[in-house]
Formats: C-alpha cells, structure tokens, sequence
C-alpha cells in the first residue's frame, strides 16, 4: 500500500475541488486532474512540434540528392540505348550535374 502525505492547499482551491470532483474522494479527483494535465501535456508536445532538426534535414537533402542523380542517371541512360545523339548543352550540363551529385558534392557548380 502506498504511503500517504498531506497536502495543504488553500480554501479557495479546496472549495474548487469540492465543487468539481463529484461522487469522487479528493484524492481520486486530484489524482485524475493531475494525470489528465500531464497526458495533455505530452499529446500537445508532440502536436506542437513544427520544426526539424539540423539530423533530420541533412538527412533529408540527402535522400533528395540521391533521388535527383537517380533520376539523371535513368533519363541519361534511358537516352543512350534510343541512340540519340543530343545536339545540345543540356546533355552535357546533366552530365556535369550527375557527376557533382555523384562525387558528394553539395550544388552544382553552375558557369556563367
């Protein structure tokens, strides 16, 4: 059995007790008050959370980098087996782009 302490609170906040607990003993009411509080705590902590840290977002550039060289790397190759000679410098910037991303590089380095 647990061991049991007193609490002296005001007259005012005992009469708001009394007034709200119902059937219930006072320290059931205050029991249920105290758990309910925390409970809406931590539910609003996690709801609240509208931010991500420096892990989470390096992660995140990451997987999109990866996406981006995957996706350059499909469409380069996917060219070269029509055997489609490109006749512009698009070929050559993806190119570029492919081997930054593929090297760990940050951004593409653009030349003006």
């Amino acid at each position: 059995m647990s061991e049991k302490r007193m609490l002296i609170v005001d007259e005012e906040l005992l009469r708001k007790i009394d007034e709200n607990r119902g059937d219930m003993e006072r320290a059931d009411f205050i029991r249920f008050i105290i758990n309910n509080q925390l409970q809406e705590k931590a539910e609003s902590d996690e709801i609240s959370r509208q931010y991500v840290d420096r892990e989470e977002f390096q992660e995140f550039a990451q997987g999109m980098k990866d996406l981006l060289r995957r996706f350059l790397d499909f469409f380069i190759s996917y060219g070269l087996e029509l055997g489609q000679e490109p006749k512009d410098s698009t070929f050559s910037e993806l190119v570029q782009k492919l081997q930054t991303l593929s090297a760990g590089g940050g951004k593409p380095k653009t030349s003006k």
